[in-house]
């Protein structure tokens, strides 16, 4: 089956405590402690699942348990998973955070294994399976910030990528900086929060339009930002135009970012125009924060 679009990165399993009460250092309070099918690109997919398109995963999980596991999961949900690196010794990745009242308290990503598999999760890309040096990918791409510095840069000057409609998005804000040899990639879309924003300009942005603006002055070809409750802007060179998310009751947080990406890549495809794609993105990462959470 040919997927619609590829979704390069983590893929994971979270395990995620949350709890009504407002948290601090050393707070220990009752709660829920989940496990679920993670990773931004993991989230990613499954969001676009949602909306009807059929993603493909290009990630590494390991041959154990956990991994196998993983991979059923990620079969029931409708994800493709027939370019994915297998590892016979490398272990699943994990991701582990915790979230209060007060918002996410702390997290630790543990994607050391998709960084060991390297550019070996970018083999259907080059044998011909997905795509070749001389017929590269030219469908969407959303790529996450969880590979190497130095793979991201390679896939910023490769051939491989050269036509694909590339959607970018930092894993999380301690990985920004990864991302800085594809901001100058022609064809790459980049949806960060404002924090990501000033990592990537080496500033602070008080506003997600300042900050649009100061991520196209530095050559992005197309920019997404978001602000938690406060207005986003969807920019290019042509101009900006933000957008104030409906208040919610916020229940959670983790994976906001990567539903907001897909919700907007999901709009798009249907044909939407840049105004109720961006309408259709926060809406989506709006009843996200406030679903109830089993």
């Amino acid at each position: 089956m040919t997927p619609d679009i590829l979704c390069i990165g983590s893929v994971l399993w979270d395990i995620i405590g949350r709890t009504p009460s407002n948290m601090r250092l050393g707070s220990d309070v009752p709660g829920r402690i989940t496990r679920l099918p993670g990773g931004v690109a993991m989230n990613i997919a499954m969001t676009l699942a949602r909306f009807g398109l059929r993603p493909a995963l290009l990630t590494a999980i390991g041959r154990d348990a956990e991994g196998q596991e993983l991979l059923a999961a990620c079969q029931r949900l409708g994800l493709l998973t027939g370019h994915v690196y297998v590892s016979e010794d490398l272990p699943t990745d994990r991701y582990m955070a915790i979230e209060g009242a007060n918002g996410l308290i702390a997290a630790i990503a543990d994607a050391h294994s998709l960084e060991a598999a390297g550019d070996k999760i970018l083999r259907p890309l080059a044998d011909g399976a997905l795509g070749s040096a001389r017929a590269p990918w030219r469908g969407p791409i959303a790529l996450d910030g969880n590979l190497t510095t130095a793979l991201l840069a390679e896939i910023a000057q490769s051939p491989l990528f050269a036509l694909a409609d590339l959607r970018v998005a930092p894993a999380s804000p301690g990985k920004a900086e990864r991302l800085l040899p594809l901001l100058a990639h022609p064809r790459a879309t980049f949806y960060v929060n404002l924090e990501e924003a000033g990592l990537l300009c080496h500033t602070r942005f008080d506003t997600s339009m300042r900050a649009a603006e100061g991520l196209l002055e530095r050559g992005a070809f197309r920019v997404l930002v978001t602000d938690g409750g406060r207005a986003c802007t969807s920019g290019t060179s042509a101009g900006c135009h933000s957008l104030q998310p409906p208040p919610v009751m916020v229940t959670r947080v983790t994976g906001a970012g990567d539903t907001f990406m897909a919700a907007h890549i999901a709009a798009e495809a249907r044909g939407d125009a840049a105004e109720v794609a961006l309408a259709s993105a926060v809406h989506a990462a709006a009843d996200y924060v406030s679903a109830e959470v089993g």
